[in-house]
């Protein structure tokens, strides 16, 4: 059977290099499975992850017209389906909290809010203006 592009193989690591392994193919051809189409992980070393003789499913991801076979593991693996995550389900209708008060009660409550709010933000400019205890030059006051 010929090697063709997309095509799931077994194969026989015969070489290992820094940079990838060398795969002996069914027909007596052998092909190149680069450092990063190994696993998913990021590989340092590749000889944690392959052993010379050892048995390995490929895929051919590309074949050039000098005849260099490209081969992927990584890809040659099935990988699990992905969780389908349900949307979540938001309710868009608004709650009005002050719905039993009279405009009276709301303009008081708003008020109250209004001047906590507005303390509050005299407070932080305040601390804001007094610095750290250091003039420019890095020297305690």
């Amino acid at each position: 059977m010929p090697v063709e592009i997309g095509k799931v193989v077994e194969g026989t690591i015969t070489g290992i290099t820094n940079f990838g392994a060398f795969v002996q193919l069914p027909e007596g051809k052998t092909g190149l499975c680069h450092i990063s189409e190994v696993a998913d992980d990021y590989v340092k070393d590749i000889s944690t992850y392959l052993k010379e003789q050892q048995k390995v499913k490929v895929k051919v991801i590309a074949i050039d017209p000098k005849g260099k076979i490209s081969l992927s593991i990584r890809k040659a693996q099935t990988k699990p389906p992905k969780k389908s995550s349900q949307p979540i389900q938001i309710d868009w209708e608004r709650k009005n909290r002050d719905a039993n008060l009279n405009f009276e009660d709301k303009l008081s409550k708003f008020l109250k809010d209004s001047e906590e709010k507005h303390q509050q933000m005299k407070k932080n400019a305040r601390a804001t203006r007094r610095g750290n205890g250091f003039n420019r030059k890095g020297i305690a006051r």
